[in-house]
């Protein structure tokens, strides 16, 4: 199915990011519905926008502190449980199981990275969230903006804010 994607792509958006992303919301929102996929896209969206993030999608997803591997092989891995999307590096592995829901989420990624479907942003501008049943101490420092589905979304006091 990806190679019949691959290739309708615009200029400027590569495999990589469409995966990268797509690997986010499966990981991420995959028992949500379109809403909640979109809010998490829009968090991803709203860093690649924010010069406190990294540049591209893939970086977005794959941010967190980095240790050399075990393996010796020079290799730099994720520290266990620190990345921003706590599945990039929760040591369990990152291959969807749910092939029919992945080609969902990849298609509706390539869609939205190519211009193919509206995209709002329903976060009001967030660049953060976490589920509904916990709450970590960053979130007294943002502005809590919605929750969908079992998320509740949060950005910055302000643009410029550090």
């Amino acid at each position: 199915m990806k190679e019949m994607l691959l290739a309708g792509f615009i200029m400027g958006v590569t495999p990589a990011e469409v995966t990268c992303l797509a690997d986010n919301m499966y990981f991420e929102a995959r028992n949500q519905g379109v809403a909640g996929l979109l809010a998490v896209t829009n968090v991803v969206m709203n860093r690649v926008a924010d010069t406190r993030y990294p540049d591209t999608i893939c970086e977005v997803v794959q941010q967190g502190p980095t240790t050399l591997s075990w393996k010796g092989t020079g290799e730099h891995i994720p520290v266990k449980n620190r990345c921003q999307f706590s599945w990039y590096c929760d040591g369990k592995p990152d291959e969807p199981t749910d092939i029919e829901t992945y080609d969902y989420i990849y298609r509706l990624s390539f869609e939205i990275l190519n211009q193919a479907v509206p995209y709002l942003d329903i976060t009001e501008g967030a660049t953060h969230y976490h589920a509904d049943y916990i709450l970590p101490a960053w979130a007294a420092s943002k502005i809590r903006t919605v929750e969908i589905e079992d998320h509740i979304f949060y950005r910055w006091e302000t643009k410029d804010a550090p």
